[in-house]
This record gives C-alpha cells, structure tokens and sequence, in this order.
C-alpha cells in the first residue's frame, strides 16, 4: 500500500452520498463471500480473540479481504448485503496501530484503544474534512447513534452531530 493511497483515506476521499440514515441498503452487486485463513497478524488486522478470520469479498475490482475486529464488525452489520456493502479496497493502517476499510457506503475503523465502529453519510464527510484519524477527533469510539432531531458519532476527541431537518453536520471537539 503506498503512503498516497494511505493519505487518502485517511484525509478525506468519500464520494459517498449516504444520508446517514442506517437503514438504506447498498446498491452495489455482491457477490459471495469465502472464508479462508489469514495471512496478515491478528494484532495488524485487530483481531485479538486469537481467532485468525479472514473473509475474501468477490468485488468487480476482484476479491479484497475484510479480516480481525474489523470483520466481526462487517458481519455484525449484515456483510456483502448489510448496509455497508461490498469493500472498495484493502485496510490501510491508521495512527496508533489502529486501521480503517472503506466499503461502498461508509468506512469501518478500529484501534485497540476504541474498538470497531462504523462512520458514513454526512459525518463521514465532516470527519474526513476535519482530517480523519488524524484529526483532533481521531478514532470513532461510538456507532452512529440517534439523538433528539438527528445523528450523532463520538471520537475520541469529541463528536459530530447531523441535523436531520437541514442535514448540517456540527462538530465539538472535547
């Protein structure tokens, strides 16, 4: 993986256009999914239950591994054909030892410090304007949550809320 590719997802490449609303569905076709043995570290990929996973997503770009505490995630928000659907690349290595995948709707980052959290829609786009997990914000600590007329995700620098009547996003450092 070169540094570039790194940067990227890490500063802010969405294109998606999610509405942060959790229950719409992926358009992307998947197709289905193998399980075979990781190659990767349990401690790189954030798996330390000890349980070496790996599942390799047959994509239109050709199969791209989800693996460790980011899978357990994956399949807790239903897979190929959850939410999130298909992976659009590889993990890319975070700050801290942590990571992050991007899939077609949203991204999944984990760290050992925060656990494996979602972030999409709007306050993906925010948070990656405000630099990602590189930002004062730094990793997810929660999933999107509802709040009174919205949305809201915790970072480990604070939060961004989504305002669901004029879909602004509002960020609040700790």
């Amino acid at each position: 993986m070169t540094i570039a590719a790194a940067a990227l997802l890490f500063t802010g490449c969405s294109n998606d256009d999610d509405n942060n609303d959790s229950s719409s569905s992926a358009s992307a076709t998947t197709m289905p999914a193998t399980t075979t043995p990781a190659t990767t570290s349990e401690h790189e990929m954030g798996n330390e239950s000890g349980a070496a996973t790996e599942t390799k997503i047959a994509t239109q770009n050709g199969e791209i591994a989800v693996a460790g505490q980011v899978l357990a995630k994956y399949n807790e928000t239903g897979g190929p054909t959850g939410a999130l659907g298909e992976p659009t690349g590889a993990a890319v290595s975070g700050p801290d030892g942590g990571s992050c995948q991007e899939f077609t709707a949203g991204l999944i980052c984990w760290s050992e410090q925060t656990g494996s959290h979602v972030v999409w829609g709007d306050i993906r786009q925010e948070w990656e304007n405000s630099g990602g997990v590189n930002s004062k914000l730094g990793y997810p600590t929660t999933d999107e949550k509802d709040i009174s007329g919205g949305k809201q995700s915790d970072f480990t620098g604070g939060s961004i809320s989504w305002n669901a009547s004029d879909r602004k996003t509002t960020v609040t450092e700790k």
